[in-house]
């Protein structure tokens, strides 16, 4: 039987694993993949087996040579101790764990020109979309730090979705990351495609942050808290520019930085709590703060909250998981004479009936940006946003092992520009080769 385990934190250290083993979730845990191994029968013995005073003999000779073994070294020969740790850290330098993860989905639209996708890893087409094929790349370079690099291909350009380092062992229960990283504001933003439970990003992600979810050049800190209870206190200064990672904040524009306050802030707490043995909750609380560049000092402020809710069985066998994730983001931006407002979220209901089937339902809402007609046309993120939009999305799972997926996914989106709604089917699969780490719990 081949089990599969790992414990790891969202920013892939080893530091928080003494707290509940939920707090993780190995790369779909297919234990038992094969089923109980068969017992071969004894087999008789054959006569041309040699005699017994043969096997006597063969046992001096083995004897003899672990005696040699086991014999002091001389002065000249250099102890096997004195090499093998130089070695091993040469060789886990030299070979970082490395995945590589292809994304691909047959795709059909009822309106294919007013589809309104916000993922830049979404279907976007008729027909076939390579949504993307990730490198994944980490290790430990040294005792104090850790590397991890995340490269996505597509067709016809290279994207560097995340690199950075991590610290190992600073006291007092503190990690600090620094690099190109996803902000961990929220649940969702800090993840990879592969780690949802759809094909595509819920449009709120995109609306608010841009097609590539919120991130940047700069540093984070966290600070895991002795308190009861699992509670992480997260902070982060990255640039606040980028058309498809900083939307709500200087956008395209890339005005340089001046001064401190150029830069997007992210505070984010983290709590976890083990309600019973068969069930676990994640709830958080984010800010995002910055400049945009709508005027001299104009700032947007973003508020979110997350709920995770996990119900798993290990009292019993059971290949049942049942979770419920939700976000929904609060946004306000300064405007020149006037203050722009609204809301985004999602709610999703995902069930793992059997081991290799699985089922998932997600809506989600938007609301228009609460603004009078002139600050609308002047200033509107999304112009063509006058009206609440929703979406219902529902999915079929089928996991042939933990390193395919294929998925079968149908929505139904009432945006404000089309007066009926637009359907959407996506036939997706996942492939992965390579060591790749555990997922956020």
């Amino acid at each position: 039987m081949n089990v599969h385990f790992s414990i790891s934190n969202s920013l892939g250290t080893k530091r928080r694993s003494h707290w509940h083993a939920g707090l993780v979730c190995s790369c779909l845990a297919f234990s038992s993949t094969s089923g109980a191994q068969p017992v071969e029968p004894p087999v008789a013995p054959d006569p041309s087996d040699p005699p017994a005073d043969s096997e006597a003999s063969e046992l001096a000779e083995i004897e003899a040579a672990l005696a040699e073994d086991s014999a002091p070294a001389d002065a000249t020969t250099t102890p096997p101790s004195a090499t093998a740790p130089a070695a091993a850290g040469a060789g886990a330098a030299l070979n970082p764990e490395i995945a590589v993860i292809l994304d691909f989905a047959a795709a059909y639209f009822s309106d294919e020109e007013s589809n309104l996708q916000t993922g830049a890893h979404d279907p976007v087409e008729n027909g076939f979309n390579l949504q993307q094929l990730e490198l994944a790349l980490g290790a430990a370079v040294d005792p104090y730090f850790r590397f991890d690099a995340n490269v996505v291909f597509s067709l016809f350009e290279v994207e560097l979705e995340e690199a950075y380092g991590t610290t190992l062992g600073l006291p007092g229960g503190l990690q600090v990351r620094f690099g190109q990283l996803l902000t961990r504001f929220g649940r969702i933003n800090s993840t990879h495609a592969h780690a949802w439970d759809f094909a595509d990003q819920p449009f709120a992600i995109g609306r608010v942050f841009g097609a590539e979810g919120n991130r940047g050049l700069g540093v984070e800190a966290s600070w895991l808290t002795p308190l009861p209870w699992y509670v992480e206190l997260v902070g982060s200064a990255t640039r606040a520019d980028g058309e498809a990672s900083a939307r709500s904040f200087f956008g395209a524009e890339n005005p340089g930085v001046d001064e401190v306050s150029d830069f997007e802030y992210v505070a984010a707490l983290k709590q976890f709590f083990p309600l019973s043995d068969d069930f676990s909750m994640f709830w958080g609380l984010s800010g995002a703060f910055g400049p945009n560049p709508t005027g001299r000092d104009n700032r947007t402020e973003i508020y979110g909250t997350d709920l995770y809710l996990k119900y798993r069985p290990i009292t019993r066998a059971s290949s049942t998981v049942v979770t419920l994730q939700t976000e929904w983001l609060h946004r306000r931006r300064q405007v020149p004479e006037d203050v722009l407002t609204d809301v985004s979220g999602y709610a999703q209901l995902a069930w793992r009936f059997t081991k290799r089937w699985g089922t998932a339902f997600r809506y989600e809402y938007g609301s228009p940006e609460d603004a009078d007609v002139a600050a609308a046309r002047a200033f509107l993120l999304d112009p063509a946003w006058t009206e609440d939009r929703h979406r219902y999305s529902a999915n079929l799972t089928f996991w042939p092992t933990e390193f395919s997926r294929l998925r079968l996914q149908g929505s139904a989106d009432s945006p404000t520009r089309s007066e009926d709604p637009i359907y959407a089917v996506f036939l997706a699969a996942e492939l992965v080769a390579g060591a790749h780490g555990s997922h956020e719990f």
